[in-house]
């Protein structure tokens, strides 16, 4: 099992920013990655890395956040720059992890990130 604890939301003023964290215990993982979930809208991929340091971004993201990861502490990051209000969300931390029965999949409570003036 792996439990995923996510800190670093809050509320912030436009051009503001905020840095995410999200810590993995239980098992070493793969890759991970943030996701956001705004009210009346589907989740959607903010970012993602994996074990190697790959990334991966959301075209309305890229310029502005940076993902990173410390394997060392199963712990990845999300730096947000120039935050606008429509980065408004719920931001969840996935992480996934290799098992004899596949590629499972795990979930963070989530931390809600506010843009507003």
């Amino acid at each position: 099992q792996v439990q995923l604890v996510e800190s670093g939301g809050g509320l912030v003023q436009p051009g503001g920013s905020l840095r995410l964290s999200c810590a993995a215990s239980g098992s070493i993982v793969s890759s991970m990655g943030w996701y956001r979930q705004a009210p009346g809208k589907q989740r959607e991929l903010v970012a993602a890395i994996s074990s190697g340091g790959s990334t991966n971004y959301a075209d309305s993201v890229k310029g502005r956040f940076t993902i990173s990861r410390d394997n060392a502490k199963n712990t990845v990051y999300l730096q947000m720059n120039s935050l606008k209000p429509e980065d408004t969300a719920a931001y969840y931390c996935k992480a996934e992890r290799a098992s004899g029965y596949g590629i499972l999949t795990y979930w963070g409570q989530g931390t809600q990130v506010t843009v507003s003036s």
